[in-house]
């Protein structure tokens, strides 16, 4: 049985501390200033605005939240349409559900689990109002097509950029493509705030309206900017601000996202190098970058030939005091909206759910326990060949 505590326990993350997180939270604390929109929230969204290019960036209380003001600003009707992969966690389609939009679930591609842009451009019908390409593993959807969809059509374009901070596609940073963006700055992301997220605001038109809803449906940050003459309720809105002790703790996070970068690059290419001779002689799939895209190495995944496999290598894992796991379930398939789906098979986010497993990635991984996470890897299926062959 898989024990924490155990002394050769190697977890599936483990958030890093860069250095400075405590000292900017008591520096916080020490300026008087907790709740939000405090001097640590606006450095962390003037990097964002300075280094990205993002018109409007608004740190929130997580990726969640983020989309969830995205959908509060393309004022979604009942009946209205929103194409989302189910291959993708649930806020990305809970977001607009809270709007009262139908979800129309789309496949991922053959090979990633990323949205197809041939799926999508079936789908969309005079009910459709946004597309929510998911990034996922931080590697970026075709977006040349779902963006000639999306003009086409007329349609909002909300990237689900919550795995993909400094991931690029063709040049160009993700979370700036789309109208509206959504990051995430969960304990599990390439950097933490513990829980915290952004939404970018690409689209001008849509960046004071933002902002409302980020106060609380009020004028309240034009008003202390001096640009209101009163603080007042003008719009819809919900309390989306991060208290500055998060702020803060992602500040020092910021400062380090080079280094975090670096590091996370380094163990991602050693096991790339490690497991594709495995790869190459048909025993797993490794996820490629897509075309145009450049990782941002958030996570490493293996993709097992049944679930069946999947799972004996998970179990395999745990015997060996390693933590991976699989990812998303479909949401097509869920519980909860599997009645509401119009009954379409999607072969291959359906696969993805079925045979992807997540390796241990962290910047704090040691070369010995990347070390232990191959050799038991590469064991397994030599036991698995072992036994097929006797």
């Amino acid at each position: 049985m898989l024990s924490s505590t155990h002394p050769d326990f190697i977890p599936f993350n483990r958030p890093h501390l860069a250095g400075p997180e405590l000292m900017y939270i008591q520096q916080a604390v020490a300026a008087g200033k907790l709740s939000g929109n405090g001097q640590f929230t606006q450095r962390c969204q003037r990097f964002f605005e300075q280094q990205y290019g993002i018109g409007k960036a608004l740190l929130t209380t997580s990726g969640t939240a983020a989309l969830e003001m995205a959908a509060l600003l393309l004022n979604l009707q009942p009946g209205d349409e929103v194409i989302v992969p189910s291959y993708t966690f649930t806020s990305t389609a809970n977001a607009f559900v809270l709007r009262g939009a139908r979800i129309v679930f789309a496949d991922s591609c053959a090979d990633h689990p990323n949205l197809d842009p041939a799926e999508v451009a079936r789908l969309i019908t005079p009910r459709t109002r946004a597309i929510v390409p998911v990034h996922y593993a931080g590697a970026a959807c075709d977006m040349d097509a779902l963006l000639a969809l999306a003009r086409q059509h007329g349609l909002w374009v909300v990237e689900d950029a919550a795995q993909a901070i400094e991931g690029y596609y063709r040049g160009k940073r993700l979370g700036t493509l789309g109208h509206l963006a959504a990051f995430s700055f969960h304990e599990t992301k390439n950097i933490s705030a513990g829980e915290g997220g952004l939404l970018a605001v690409n689209d001008p038109q849509l960046a004071a309206r933002a902002e409302i809803i980020w106060e609380k449906g009020t004028n309240r940050a034009a008003f202390f900017r001096g640009e209101a003459a009163r603080y007042e309720w003008v719009d819809i809105g919900s309390s989306f601000l991060p208290s500055e002790l998060n702020a803060a703790y992602l500040w020092a996070q910021l400062e380090a996202l080079a280094d975090i970068q670096r590091r996370r690059e380094h163990l991602w290419r050693r096991y790339a190098e490690a497991f594709e001779p495995l790869r190459d002689a048909g025993y797993f799939e490794l996820l490629p970058v897509p075309a145009g895209a450049t990782s941002n190495w958030h996570l490493f995944a293996v993709v097992c030939r049944s679930q069946t496999e999947r799972d004996a290598l998970l179990a395999y894992l745990t015997s060996q005091h390693i933590l991976a796991v699989f990812h998303y379930l479909p949401l097509h398939a869920s519980p909860f909206y599997h009645a509401r789906h119009d009954g379409r098979p999607l072969p291959h986010a359906e696969r993805f759910g079925r045979c992807l497993v997540r390796l241990p990635l962290f910047y704090d991984l040691t070369p010995e326990q990347q070390d232990r996470v191959v050799a038991a890897v590469l064991a397994f299926y030599a036991g698995r060949e072992a036994s097929s062959s006797s």
